[in-house]
């Protein structure tokens, strides 16, 4: 398997972390997004990928991509260490939790918005963190709420395995960090982000650990 990923790409540590519980090998074939004009929009990349985004799988002859799909795919293909749940209604449970941030939250705050945010809207850095902050914490209350008022959540966001939803969730929160979203205000996700963080899959998959990192 050779995983297509930018190192800040949040998607793409989606991936990595779920590549990495389930202890599958594979390369990791560096897409840089500001470089060269954003290396995603090179027509080589574009042959394989016409969406021109991170993270792209290539399993073999077969190419994947959006980073909710691939995971999903590994967990089928793989299932010996399963990222969902065995009921049908506690799978939903855990892909609602998963699907609010990566398609609630991160849409909002991604490299893509960010840059029209500057360019093409003319907010300055203070407005455009300011942006990033609101929809992060708009978020991250629905989530803590969610969370401190349902048994579900134990160690980790859906009982005390890693899963699907953690694999989301600290990408999320590493982001947040680097804006300087106010964690304390969300101690429950704080606390399962930490747990997560003791555990080499995923301090493996962490941006500052990869190769590309600059």
């Amino acid at each position: 398997m050779q995983l297509y990923t930018y190192y800040r790409s949040s998607a793409a540590y989606r991936v990595r972390i779920a590549l990495n519980l389930k202890n599958l090998d594979y390369t990791s074939v560096p897409v840089h997004l500001v470089k060269d004009g954003g290396q995603h929009r090179h027509p080589d990349y574009l042959v394989k990928n016409p969406q021109g985004l991170v993270p792209m799988l290539e399993h073999g002859k077969q190419v994947l991509t959006q980073s909710l799909a691939i995971i999903e795919y590994l967990d089928e293909v793989y299932p010996k260490i399963p990222l969902l749940p065995d009921s049908p209604l506690e799978r939903a449970r855990v892909r609602s939790i998963a699907q609010s941030i990566a398609c609630d939250i991160h849409p909002l705050n991604n490299l893509r918005v960010l840059r029209y945010l500057a360019s093409d809207v003319g907010l300055d850095e203070d407005k455009k963190s300011t942006w990033y902050r609101h929809w992060i914490d708009a978020g991250f209350s629905a989530l803590e709420k969610e969370f401190t008022s349902s048994a579900r959540a134990g160690q980790y966001c859906f009982g005390d395995a890693p899963g699907l939803a953690d694999c989301c969730l600290v990408p999320q929160i590493y982001n947040a960090n680097r804006f300087d979203v106010n964690m304390q205000a969300y101690p429950t996700l704080s606390r399962i982000n930490q747990a997560c963080l003791e555990l080499d899959a995923f301090r493996n998959a962490a941006p500052e650990a990869q190769a590309d990192a600059d």
